[in-house]
């Protein structure tokens, strides 16, 4: 199925007619042979009604009863659940009807996600700033484009913001030319660049360290789309480093003093900030971006805004810290030089933020994301953990016990660290002490890994109160809500990993079925794969249905999701009040809070499918 609709979806027309939407919803990618087989049905019958199975032949292979699960708030929806997780024979074809409703035609495979880890990592090498996208990588020729901010240099803003706040600018410039673009817009954040690269990294790193030879091999280098695919190194350590890159070069130089807003600050009525003279040597700056909003579409060659290094943070501070830590571990024996100008960066920004731990973002700019975060506790954690991790110094070790997250999992231990995201990343400082050899004592490694499957087992539970089956349970959906719910999948391949209990891994089935089609909508998120597949990106260079000139999306692109929270696009305006929390989402390029991309929502897919893709122990 997956082949059919990438045809449909991309040949010619993208504003061809859609397939319409079944009552019987399941990944429409397929179901795995060994692994958890469920389709969804909104159906008002308050008794099980009968299922039946049936082959490419039209004959029956299985049946049974509908469970009713009832009522479901997230949905909207009287669902059944129909089980069919007893059958395990290959074939494609296969039919669930319920009735007169059948289901489209689904294959049972044995590995179904070769493809999308691929195409899901080949996004990274789309959103490139600063080298042309060559056809010969991409799916497409119309996806290949010019080099976007080819020179990417500049220095610090020195204008009022919307506020009225008077920034002091600085007297350097920086040349931070690589890096990937952050989502729709031509911005590129190191908050929010840290946990993207840091997934990415994690999945090396994991395989090396469990020693998944079959993940290692599928990115060895000259396996991916890229330009550097005959280097000798992995090709997913080479996409990586494009934005390792850029991050690296967001970092202040020694012996610099700037103005910026010392501790949390509220305005005034003239909106205005105190600004203190501090030792910003060592920190990041919270972005480079547009001073104002390019239209949509703008190829990336196109943008003519001025750019700006806006004002460093110790959230970007940390977020570096954390991940050239991370690399340098990682990079030790594949580049040493490089390792060590990693290391470096990590020990200096970790130093600066110490000095400078309450600079928050808190300007009000016109042209890219703010990306403000109020607690950096889990920031600290997690790149004392990083730093720790790589060197074993003592005062990491001080300091990373003296941290109330000290080994907690995102819903257990000491202090919780709240479900993974770019303002919460206090669970990768735990995965990263679960997994990456280090100098904790046994037990304690121990803990990490048992707080990580006890999160796991309240995502299950999540899971069972929810009609859809999916292990996320929330009054509201937020923005980039696919993203919640595919980094709690990696929590779950984790415990699977360090426990060997098939649940957990069934549940980060269950939480790919969502996002490829098992949900009300009978969408499938991922551009290009599945029978209804996004095809309509909010993105500035994916802009097809905006303007005819410009290319439709390649495939292995996560949309954001259904959100019910933050209704601020026009679109989402339209349905505010009137959509259950999994039904707030449509196609369309304006509708920014619900069908943008970005690359810490891609970054989770990519894990989660690269490890759905392994083959069994």
């Amino acid at each position: 199925m997956a082949a059919i609709a990438l045809t449909f979806a991309f040949a010619g027309d993208a504003l061809a007619a859609e397939e319409p939407a079944r009552e019987i919803r399941l990944n429409q990618l397929g179901l795995e042979v060994a692994g958890p087989k469920r389709a969804m049905l909104a159906h008002p019958s308050m008794t099980p009604l009968p299922w039946t199975l049936r082959d490419a032949k039209g004959e029956t292979v299985a049946r049974g009863r509908t469970r009713v699960f009832g009522d479901d708030a997230a949905s909207g929806e009287h669902v059944h659940q129909i089980d069919f997780s007893g059958f395990r024979k290959a074939g494609d074809g296969y039919r669930l009807t319920v009735g007169a409703l059948e289901s489209r035609p689904f294959a049972i495979d044995g590995r179904l996600y070769g493809a999308l880890k691929a195409d899901a990592l080949g996004f990274f090498y789309q959103n490139r700033s600063g080298i042309p996208i060559e056809a010969r990588f991409v799916q497409r020729p119309d996806l290949a484009r010019p080099a976007g901010h080819a020179q990417d240099r500049a220095t610090c803003f020195n204008k009022a913001d919307e506020r009225g706040q008077v920034w002091a600018g600085c007297d350097y410039t920086l040349d931070a030319s690589h890096g990937w673009y952050d989502a729709g817009d031509h911005g590129k954040y190191v908050v929010n660049g840290g946990i993207s690269v840091w997934t990415l990294l994690n999945v090396h790193e994991r395989a090396a360290v469990l020693g998944r030879t079959a993940t290692l091999a599928a990115f060895a280098d000259g396996k991916g789309r890229i330009p550097e695919d005959a280097n000798g190194v992995s090709d997913l350590l080479d996409e990586a480093r494009w934005e390792l890159d850029f991050l690296l070069a967001m970092q202040i130089p020694a012996g610099k003093t700037l103005e910026l807003p010392v501790e949390m600050q509220h305005p005034g009525p003239a909106g205005r900030l105190v600004l203190t003279p501090v030792d910003a040597s060592g920190m990041a700056h919270q972005r480079l971006a547009d001073e104002h909003w390019t239209a949509l579409p703008t190829a990336p060659a196109d943008d003519r805004e001025t750019r700006y290094l806006y004002h460093p943070t110790t959230a970007a501070t940390l977020n570096l810290a954390a991940a050239a830590a991370q690399a340098a571990r990682i990079w030790k024996t594949i580049d040493p030089a490089f390792s060590a100008r990693c290391l470096d960066a990590a020990t200096r920004a970790y130093a600066a933020a110490r000095r400078n731990p309450e600079i928050y973002a808190l300007g009000a700019f016109t042209g890219s994301g703010g990306y403000g975060d109020s607690n950096l506790e889990d920031e600290f954690y997690w790149a004392t953990a990083e730093l720790y991790a790589t060197t074993g110094a003592p005062e990491y070790e001080t300091a990373l016990r003296a941290s109330p997250l000290f080994l907690a999992g995102p819903s257990t231990g000491g202090k919780p660290t709240g479900d993974i995201s770019w303002g919460s990343v206090g669970a990768l400082g735990t995965v990263t002490l679960a997994l990456a050899p280090n100098g904790l004592k046994p037990a304690e490694i121990a803990t990490a890994r048992a707080n990580l499957i006890a999160s796991a087992d309240r995502y299950l539970a999540d899971a069972a109160s929810q009609g859809y089956g999916l292990p996320y349970a929330a009054a509201g959906y937020p923005w980039g809500s696919n993203s919640s719910i595919l980094n709690r999948a990696m929590v779950l391949g984790l415990a699977y990993d360090f426990s060997g209990k098939s649940a957990y891994r069934d549940g980060a089935v269950d939480a790919m079925d969502y996002v490829l089609g098992r949900n009300p909508l009978d969408r499938s998120y991922v551009t290009g794969f599945g029978a209804r597949p996004m095809l309509h990106p909010h993105h500035r260079f994916w802009a097809r249905q905006a303007e005819a000139r410009y290319p439709a999306p390649p495939a292995g692109v996560l949309s954001g999701g259904p959100n019910s929270t933050s209704m601020g696009d026009p679109v989402a305006r339209e349905m505010k009040g009137r959509c259950a929390p999994q039904t707030c989402w449509s196609d369309d390029y304006r509708a920014f809070t619900q069908n943008e991309v970005a690359i810490n929502w891609n970054a989770p897919l990519f894990w989660v499918a690269a490890w759905l893709d392994e083959p069994a122990d």
